[in-house]
């Protein structure tokens, strides 16, 4: 009896808890038989010293069989098996206070690895408000993989005002969610952080500059890009490029044309024809149609092509300028302007034009 307590209290490290309560002498053979060859990567042999073993119904013993199985399975990379094992030795009531703490953060591992994201909240939620830096970093990871940021952020924020240094990766995690639920000043905000911690990160300077601009802010964003240019970091046209076509995306074509206009007068962006397109079409999405001609006809004049020509005849046409636009029909036509269009809108435009002319006439009658 002396030599099995003291083999108990020997193991109690291997096995937190076994310390403080009995174990029958045949679960604890099994249990270091199923840990020896688990340890030699032997999970069959490890299972079936498990099996073999009769654990009283309800006892610790048999809780600690479960936990055995649990972490057989879960080394031999059978995650489902160790979540169902490791599960029901949770929920046996079983397991001293220190012991089950140590098996649910497990327990939440393991549904975390199998992205069973509402398992992994119910089991560490209750205790977040002491959580350890893991803990909060589970928890925030299976709220976003539930799609609920929201729930996520107070937990993320808590974390980075009591921990100043913390690692970068919460404070990525901080702007990405805050700009996911268009909290763009938030997130400009831990950018900024990100930015006094890495003030020659180019990707940086683009990044907060697209959060600016994604708050409506283009004037703050080419600032930041000029600010990023004077300290010698450059940014490649493609970039930049996709800078300015987030505004597009984002349903913001006056702030895409603002910020683009910005970037060409600055030189930040060569002039080229595609840009110039660009420029202007976001002007006319914008519905400043006397902006977009500014842009487009000098193009057009420029590059005599059809389709450039047929944007101008249209501006022209949708503010009422017929001959205008009728004259940049027959340019687009002599470009190379599909001819059904042309015709199409010449028709309209001739049609409005003599309507307007007999108006005239009538007037002076």
């Amino acid at each position: 009896m002396y030599r099995w307590l003291l083999l108990v209290m020997l193991s109690a490290a291997a096995v937190p808890g076994m310390a403080q309560q009995t174990v029958d002498p045949a679960v604890f053979k099994a249990l270091n038989a199923a840990q020896a060859a688990q340890q030699k990567g032997d999970y069959a042999a490890a299972r079936r010293a498990l099996d073999d073993v009769q654990a009283k119904s309800g006892s610790f013993e048999e809780a600690l069989v479960w936990r055995s199985k649990a972490y057989v399975a879960w080394s031999a990379g059978n995650n489902g098996q160790a979540i169902d094992w490791l599960e029901k030795a949770v929920r046996s009531g079983k397991l001293e206070d220190e012991m089950l703490a140590g098996e649910r953060l497990n327990l939440a591992k393991l549904n975390l690895g199998e992205r069973r994201y509402a398992k992994v909240v119910e089991l560490l939620a209750p205790n977040q408000g002491s959580a350890s830096e893991e803990v909060l970093q589970m928890l925030v990871q299976a709220y976003q993989g539930m799609n609920q940021p929201a729930k996520a952020l107070p937990l993320a924020e808590r974390y980075v005002q009591a921990n100043p240094n913390a690692a970068d990766i919460w404070l990525q995690f901080l702007v990405g969610a805050n700009a996911d639920l268009k909290r763009y000043p938030q997130a400009e905000r831990w950018q900024r952080q990100l930015l006094a911690r890495q003030p020659n990160d180019a990707k940086g300077w683009r990044q907060l500059a697209g959060l600016q601009q994604m708050a409506g802010s283009n004037d703050k964003a080419l600032a930041t890009l000029r600010a990023a240019h004077s300290k010698g970091l450059r940014f490649s046209e493609s970039e930049l490029d996709n800078l300015v076509l987030l505004a597009g995306a984002a349903d913001q074509p006056w702030q895409g044309a603002k910020l683009l206009a910005g970037m060409l007068d600055s030189g930040l962006l060569a002039g080229t024809a595609a840009r110039q397109e660009r420029l202007g079409l976001f002007w006319w999405q914008a519905r400043d149609r006397a902006a977009a001609v500014r842009v487009l006809r000098p193009l057009a004049e420029r590059s005599g092509n059809g389709k450039h020509w047929l944007y101008v005849a249209q501006l022209e046409l949708e503010q009422a300028r017929w001959q205008a636009g009728l004259d940049a029909l027959a340019r687009a036509e002599r470009g190379g302007a599909e001819r059904a269009k042309v015709r199409s809108w010449r028709q309209w435009a001739e049609s409005e034009l003599r309507f307007e002319r007999e108006n005239r006439v009538a007037s002076r009658s």
